[in-house]
């Protein structure tokens, strides 16, 4: 599973342009927490659970434009 969560993780970083610190700062509190993935750190479950709740919140849509 950790391994769908680090491609989740450059994907989102490729397609929003987000620094990989300041991604694990805001998702983990921890800015080098994308580089302990890049180096094979395997996360436990509740980090996985952590880190896939903040993906799925900053993606969630706004609501409609005015």
């Amino acid at each position: 599973m950790e391994y769908l969560l680090s491609g989740h993780i450059e994907r989102y970083l490729r397609e929003s342009g987000v620094p990989a610190s300041r991604f694990g700062r805001d998702a983990m509190g921890d800015p080098g927490f994308v580089a302990m993935l890049r180096r094979g750190r395997e996360p436990r479950d509740k980090t996985i659970r952590r880190v896939a709740a903040y993906l799925s919140s900053i993606r969630a849509p706004m609501g409609p434009r005015r």
